[in-house]
């Protein structure tokens, strides 16, 4: 089995911040002190109704998954040499390198209201605690990344030399726009920043040919695949084509792989698996799993 780099792995609840997951998931903006009760199924519940995760969703905190420890382990048996953690608090981020060093890419998520304050919290969270750059989510902020409060974030990681990432998706949180997300926010961000390493998370869907041209158009801008079950990519009428002949082609040194197993519920090796039965040319697929990232993030 060859190598894997995972762009998405999800921190076990059991190490997690509860209150992150508060925070993000609550109103868009700053709500009025007394604001009323939101109606059932509104903002991010939706998620449970389109997905149907309530299940998932009421799994307690403290659940016994074996935290970090056992998640490297699942890593080990898969052959995953390193993946991209998301859901890590800022301030824990430099405990997880010492614990597992090399096993993992940190991106810290800053506010861009707090100006050259988030600009230097920044630069001393990637000089002292080895985070890998920041991660950007309209998804939760209700900010497009194209917002120039992010440019002196932006202008630090270039001068860093770390990347970001950006969540580049529709979202299904019905009270915010569902295009808050969209992948023409990227095209500002690389015209204005064409040193800036920059990668689409979650691939663009459902504008996947918008995402396929920007892909072409700039140097510096890669997609990875998280939060997408990999066997339904092929499936006729998915509105993955362009994206598989693209990735399959002209494309093929751009694409990375986000198994998101938390999220979609499977083994590493089950994720694996299906990306391997996609239409996609095994010399490809061997970039898509391994050979891109460690390119991307400077391995080897």
């Amino acid at each position: 089995m060859a190598r894997v780099i995972d762009l998405e792995i999800g921190l076990p609840k059991s190490e997690a911040n509860p209150e992150l997951e508060r925070i993000t998931h609550g109103r868009p903006g700053t709500p009025f002190p007394h604001s009323l009760p939101r109606p059932e199924g509104y903002g991010f519940d939706n998620y449970e109704r389109v997905f149907r995760v309530r299940g998932a969703q009421a799994q307690p905190a403290s659940l016994d998954d074996g935290g970090l420890g056992r998640l490297v382990q699942d890593m080990d048996r898969a052959d995953i040499r390193c993946g991209l953690l998301v859901g890590a608090d800022n301030s824990a981020i430099g405990e997880i390198h010492a614990r597992f060093p090399g096993r993992f890419f940190t991106l810290v998520t800053i506010d861009p209201t707090d100006g050259m304050r988030g600009v230097r919290e920044l630069e001393r969270l990637v000089r002292e605690h080895g985070a890998g750059g920041i991660r950007v989510s309209p998804l939760y902020t209700s900010i497009p990344a194209d917002d120039k409060r992010y440019y002196p974030l932006y202008a630090k990681c270039v001068e860093l030399k770390v990347p970001v990432r950006i969540y580049t998706s529709m979202t299904y949180a019905n009270d915010r726009p569902y295009d808050i997300a969209h992948p023409r926010h990227l095209d500002d961000i690389c015209i204005h920043f064409p040193e800036l390493r920059v990668i689409a998370g979650l691939a663009g869907w459902p504008w996947i040919n918008d995402m396929v041209g920007l892909l072409r158009r700039h140097p510096n801008l890669y997609a990875d695949t998280a939060a997408h079950r990999p066997k339904y990519l092929a499936t006729p009428g998915s509105g993955w084509e362009q994206f598989l002949q693209f990735g399959n082609t002209l494309l093929q040194d751009k694409i990375m792989v986000g198994l998101s197993r938390y999220l979609l519920g499977s083994s590493f090796e089950e994720l694996i698996g299906e990306y391997r039965a996609l239409p996609i040319k095994d010399k490809v697929m061997e970039k898509w799993l391994y050979a891109n990232a460690a390119r991307f993030f400077e391995l080897d």
